[in-house]
């Protein structure tokens, strides 16, 4: 099997993928549907409302990173997924019912919004470290971008689906729709053969809710790599605000809007399958994705019709999911394992809980100065998130000038870092013992950037 797909050797993990696409079909279907739902029939063409929507779904995990990551690694991940899921499988359901019988209000859908970002805020953690209890350690990397190229691959889907739904028959049966694939990886879930999943590590004594952030703040790396994620996904991942009111503003339905969502995804797929050929996830292609990122958002803004806006945003999609597909694949391959649910719920809090600060902003500058300010806005975003990974580089000293060639630059990569012993993290969170942080690569093995 070709190395871009060597974690589907692994039954536990084909069973995964197969449900996790269906599922994902159905989100992107909701997520699509909702947005539109509150930008044209709660509101009149509010994208400030939309924003507080977002806000709503995302603050969550913020709020509750602490919580949700220790549970993610105190409790049987599988188990804990079949609740999430049923759960939000009841919330799609009732959303979509709601719609049909014509009693949906926006203050209701502002609660169904919350309540959604409190399920996924458990949902999240648990899902994105379940991936290494299904595969070793050294296919991590590839098991994390081929989920992202499922999660993107529904994206391709799942809008453009829901954009000929809301057209035909309107958007309550979309809901309904999504509720039914939740089956998909919950059926996935009960189809896992449990003796061939990855033996947990466990912290000896009572895991502590902080270890998690002790642990990411004894890491340079981490810190740089959360930061910029941050930055990016405050200002950076509001696609339903930036395709849906530049829909509007070229004279498109919901079709065209759901097209403009699954283009996007276009990009998004061939960024997550390229970093699956990567042999590891590396900091500089984080940090380069964040540069392309910018230019490409920049230059989606000044396109002057509709098709011309479609093209760039595979670039864009390209772009963040290469960013963020390798930032996912670098904490958890490089996280103790017995911290990563608190680490990979801290990073999720990270992407996730900044839309509630950049998502109502964003809003706010599409209705007072157009889509176009907007996009541009997130454009600025990434370029200060290219400037702090940039900095850290040169600051750090791993930016080196090329020993042979005058005008060429090398990057000294730092080696996957080696499994933490938990008594040995335990006494350093302690202050009695250091913790092993990556180790410089050898010179001799510096590449060219």
């Amino acid at each position: 099997m070709s190395s871009m797909f060597r974690s589907f050797s692994v039954f536990n993990y084909r069973v995964w993928f197969i449900g996790a696409l269906v599922s994902n079909t159905g989100a992107w279907m909701q997520a699509t549907a909702l947005s539109w739902v509150v930008l044209t029939e709660l509101t009149d063409n509010d994208a400030a409302a939309m924003g507080i929507t977002m806000a709503l779904q995302f603050a969550p995990p913020l709020l509750l990173v602490g919580v949700t990551g220790w549970v993610a690694d105190r409790f049987d991940r599988r188990r804990l997924l079949v609740v999430t899921q049923g759960v939000l499988l009841l919330l799609g359901v009732a959303i979509g019912i709601l719609l049909l019988l014509g009693s949906m209000t926006l203050p209701i859908m502002y609660a169904f919004a919350l309540a959604l970002g409190v399920i996924a805020a458990f949902d999240n953690p648990a899902r994105q470290a379940f991936v290494s209890d299904l595969v070793s350690r050294e296919a991590a990397s590839n098991a994390v971008a081929l989920n992202a190229a499922s999660f993107n691959g529904a994206r391709m889907i799942g809008p453009a689906i829901a954009g000929i739904v809301i057209v035909a028959v309107g958007t309550g049966w979309v809901f309904l729709v999504n509720g039914v694939t939740f089956l998909a990886m919950i059926v996935a879930l009960l189809l896992i053969r449990t003796d061939q999943l990855v033996p947990r590590v466990k912290a000896p004594g009572a895991s502590r809710l902080a270890d998690g952030f002790r642990y990411v703040a004894r890491r340079p790396d981490l810190m740089v790599t959360f930061a910029m994620v941050f930055i990016v996904g405050a200002f950076g991942m509001n696609f339903p605000i930036f395709a849906s009111t530049m829909a509007l503003e070229f004279g498109q339905e919901a079709d065209g809007y759901g097209l403009l969502s699954s283009i996007l995804a276009i990009g998004s797929l061939a960024g997550a399958l390229l970093a699956a050929r990567r042999d590891r996830a590396r900091i500089r292609v984080v940090i380069g994705g964040t540069l392309l990122f910018a230019a490409a958002a920049g230059v989606s803004a000044a396109m002057p019709s509709y098709w011309a806006y479609a093209v760039t945003l595979m670039f864009t999609g390209f772009a963040v999911v290469t960013m963020l597909t390798t930032a996912n694949g670098y904490v958890q391959t490089t996280t103790d394992p017995a911290l990563r649910g608190r680490v990979l719920a801290l990073y999720m809090a990270i992407l996730m809980g900044g839309t509630p600060i950049g998502a109502p902003i964003v809003g706010w500058v599409a209705d007072e100065f157009g889509p176009r300010a907007a996009i541009l806005l997130s454009a600025v975003a990434a370029l200060v998130a290219f400037a702090v990974g940039a900095t850290w580089l040169v600051v750090s000293g791993r930016l080196h000038r090329h020993e042979q060639r005058r005008f060429r630059l090398t990057i000294d990569e730092t080696r996957p870092l080696s499994v933490v012993p938990p008594e040995e993290f335990s006494d350093a969170v302690a202050g009695t013992t250091p913790i092993h942080l990556p180790v410089e690569d050898d010179p001799r093995e510096r590449r060219s950037a």
